[in-house]
């Protein structure tokens, strides 16, 4: 028999992680000393020991290694077995797809440094939108450029508040612009100004419903006047264009802060996007 310290030796793990293994049931010595406490182990024990270490280094958690193991005299039969090592193999190749993303965000980040000389302050974050209970009122605009924008936005806003505050809705906001196109064939679109609103809001006039979430969406964060968002919509359109996304409809607006200075304003575009 070998001693703790002799079997560490052989196993090539330290004594701490023998006696964590023994604590969990992984790995309990062939005896203990009555007397002295000593641990001792068998050269057979080096064997499950090897198990041990081969399971973790796969990623399994000692819980895991524990199960597929069992006690001493057995261990989990093959088809569980397959079945855990299949959904391992799942998880390893979500991280991996989930690695090369963040590797293709860092070379397109290092490409943007190098071509302009300095880091972007417009970082983009990619994430799932929620869906939304909104009121709104809808108008017709000649595009999407911000020209076209402001002069019906503005005024529907302006509107839709007096209507919410006419029907006595409390609590409502912050806002939410999205847009489609009007089908005249003519780069027109439909302008939808929204305010996110509670569950059995109503109010003459003004449409309640729940605006779908966004599975995947771009997003970046935008500072000051909408009308001068052109910069930071083609900032997220060279990042979307550079991170193997293709653009998958109009992008929303979300107002986090709009102070009576619209230079102190603060949007959130959201753009839906999918993967080439």
């Amino acid at each position: 028999m070998f001693t703790i310290g002799d079997f560490a030796r052989h196993g090539r793990v330290s004594v701490r992680m023998l006696r964590h293994y023994d604590a969990l049931g992984l790995l309990r010595p062939a005896r203990v000393d009555p007397h002295s406490g000593y641990r001792f182990y068998t050269a057979e024990q080096l064997a499950r020991l090897n198990r041990v270490i081969a399971l973790k280094d796969l990623g399994f958690t000692l819980e895991q290694v524990g199960a597929i193991l069992g006690d001493e005299t057995g261990e989990i039969g093959a088809e569980e077995l397959r079945g855990m090592l299949r959904l391992r193999q799942a998880e390893l190749e979500t991280a991996l797809r989930e690695a090369r993303a963040r590797l293709a965000q860092v070379g397109a980040r290092l490409r943007a440094i190098e071509s302009e000389g300095h880091m972007s302050t417009q970082d983009v974050v990619v994430k799932k939108i929620p869906a939304v209970r909104v009121a709104e009122l809808s108008a017709a605009a000649a595009g999407f450029d911000p020209e076209d924008i402001t002069p019906v936005i503005g005024p529907l806003y302006e509107e839709l508040c007096g209507r919410l505050e006419a029907a006595g809705v409390t609590g409502f906001g912050p806002g939410i612009a999205y847009y489609e196109d009007a089908g005249k064939g003519d780069g027109s679109i439909v302008v939808h100004a929204g305010m996110t609103v509670p569950e059995g809001t109503t109010a003459e006039g003004v449409r309640v419903h729940v605006l779908p979430g966004i599975e995947e969406a771009a997003t970046v964060v935008h500072r000051g006047s909408m009308d001068d968002v052109l910069a930071t919509s083609q900032a997220l359109a060279a990042w979307i264009g550079t991170n193997g996304c293709v653009s998958a409809g109009y992008a929303r607006e979300l107002y986090l802060e709009c102070p009576e200075d619209p230079a102190g304003w603060v949007t959130e575009i959201q753009e839906p996007i999918s993967r080439v």
